[in-house]
């Protein structure tokens, strides 16, 4: 895999530096042609962190000045938490265009996935179960597919009972302005099409709660 094996490596250790890694695994993302590359390793969450950090009182400054605002943790600025989310505009899975900018005003949960990747497909159910529970809340889910024929990608789901739009990222451009180097890779919007929280690697219903709580203000998200 090279450069882009490395590259990933790199910025999953990144983000475990940053202290909010958890239990699960990932798929590293192969160059094209992708053939199912499973691989072991921690899986990374970030969410919007709290204006300031339980620490030991400071000792009185000499003189008054207004406090730096707290920089982003490496997790978070490595999904973008907290910047509108880049543009996804691709070929639709079974026909038409799959465009993130048409979704303004919707909370809408991205996922970046493939069906050869065994965590993605473990999480589609469960994925499928909150788009039932909070669909009244406008909630949409939209998959991405890295590098598979459309026709694949449908079968595979009507397979599984879960039915999703899905646009395919053909030649991988749309993985690249995401900066998904592997598989699966969560982005949880806001309304106004802010990224709220962020998550690579397998993650169970908790985990998917807790996001949603990020771009539902208001609602209660349960597991």
């Amino acid at each position: 895999m090279g450069s882009r094996l490395a590259v990933a490596t790199g910025l999953l250790a990144g983000l475990l530096v940053g202290g909010l890694a958890v239990g699960g695994a990932v798929a590293l993302l192969p160059p094209p042609p992708a053939p199912e590359i499973p691989a072991a390793s921690p899986i990374v969450v970030a969410t919007p962190q709290p204006s300031s950090s339980p620490s030991a009182a400071p000792e009185p400054a000499a003189s008054p000045s207004p406090s730096p605002s707290p920089s982003p943790s490496p997790s978070a600025q490595a999904f973008g938490i907290g910047q509108l989310a880049p543009g996804l505009k691709l070929a639709r899975a079974g026909g038409g265009t799959l465009n993130l900018l048409a979704l303004r005003g919707k909370p809408v949960w991205v996922n970046f996935m493939a069906t050869w990747c065994p965590e993605c497909r473990t999480e589609l159910p469960q994925m499928a179960g909150f788009q039932a529970r909070y669909a009244q809340t406008g909630l949409t889910v939209v998959l991405v597919d890295v590098r598979e024929p459309g026709a694949d990608v449908t079968g595979f789901l009507k397979s599984i009972g879960v039915s999703f739009p899905v646009g395919i990222d053909a030649d991988g451009a749309a993985t690249a302005a995401w900066r998904t180097l592997a598989l699966p890779m969560h982005f949880w919007l806001t309304r106004e099409g802010v990224i709220a929280a962020g998550a690579v690697g397998s993650i169970g219903p908790d985990q998917m709660a807790a996001s949603l709580r990020a771009i539902l203000p208001g609602v209660t998200v349960t597991p």
